[in-house]
């Protein structure tokens, strides 16, 4: 028990590290109205492993931190970001559960697994982008423009990625499913 514990863990670790070095390298188009975050894709990975949430939640705190984001949109661009987590990691589980397997086949759970992580990001931060850094954009148009970048990373580079790791899932995450 021990052993899984430690392997769930370092999974969760590898994941909030691939997070932040991706938002930090790539921070330039990821801190504006348009909020195009090329890590957000990561968020597709807690169809494959719970380790995924915490991983992604802890990696986008600290994502944020280092780019010098205010504290409003710490705590609730990093919420928003565990609320997708744990929307996915729900879709996964309602996959396996109506087909009775463990494996995650096909495109359908993958795309709809992006779903929560756009919603949630196209829902909660176009108010801190107003409230905490005083945007002069609408939040219904900047609900479009998040929801946009959330698209292309969530949506589209998620599902690349997501199909990518189904191959080798079961491999690499049945170890530290808990």
């Amino acid at each position: 028990m021990k052993n899984k514990n430690i392997k769930w863990l370092t999974v969760a670790a590898m994941i909030a590290a691939c997070y932040v070095v991706v938002t930090v390298a790539i921070a330039p188009i990821a801190f504006r109205e348009v909020q195009f975050r090329i890590s957000e894709a990561l968020t597709i990975l807690p169809l494959f492993t719970p380790a995924a949430i915490p991983g992604l939640f802890v990696g986008c705190l600290i994502a944020n931190i280092l780019g010098g984001a205010v504290l409003p949109d710490v705590i609730f661009g990093s919420l928003a970001t565990l609320i997708g987590a744990v929307g996915t990691y729900y879709v996964g589980e309602f996959f396996r559960v109506s087909r009775s397997t463990q494996s995650l086949d096909g495109v359908k759970p993958i795309i709809i697994g992006t779903i929560p992580p756009i919603v949630a990001n196209a829902l909660i931060i176009p108010f801190v982008l107003k409230h905490a850094y005083g945007s002069p954009l609408s939040i219904p148009f900047m609900m479009l423009t998040v929801g946009i970048g959330e698209v292309i990373s969530c949506g589209i580079l998620g599902t690349i990625l997501g199909m990518a790791v189904s191959k080798n899932a079961r491999q690499v995450f049945q170890l530290v499913r808990k």
